[in-house]
């Protein structure tokens, strides 16, 4: 498995824009897609985005189309999700995941995690 560490999150105002980074250690991230999911408190874990292996495709929750952008770069083994825009609502502990395949939106479908990095957005 691989080993992912988020960094990037903080606080916000409403409007303004964060950039959260996965770092992967271990394996390759090359042949895994990847996702970022987010959790906010006392809700389910919620699909954000995802994006293929060699970062031709990506897929987006309604939600962020339009404000986030998840891209990755194989060599240095890292993923970016740059939100721009950013709402109260995207208030949440945001985690990185690794799957096989192109994965899916769904959080069983993943099998390496990182720890999460919070990101809250002031109104």
């Amino acid at each position: 498995q691989v080993q992912l560490v988020e960094s990037g999150g903080g606080l916000v105002q409403a409007g303004g824009s964060l950039r959260l980074s996965c770092a992967a250690s271990g394996r390759t991230i090359t042949g895994y897609a990847m996702g970022w999911f987010r959790q906010a408190p006392g809700k389910e874990r919620e699909f954000v985005a995802r994006i293929s292996w060699g970062g031709g495709w990506t897929d987006y929750a309604d939600s962020v189309k339009g404000r986030f952008t998840i891209s990755r770069d194989n060599a240095k083994k890292t993923l970016y999700l740059q939100m721009n825009s950013l709402k109260p609502e995207d208030t949440a502990v945001y985690y990185c995941a690794a799957a096989g395949g192109y994965g899916s939106r769904f959080a069983a479908d993943f099998a390496s995690w990182g720890q999460g990095t919070q990101v809250t957005v002031s109104s």
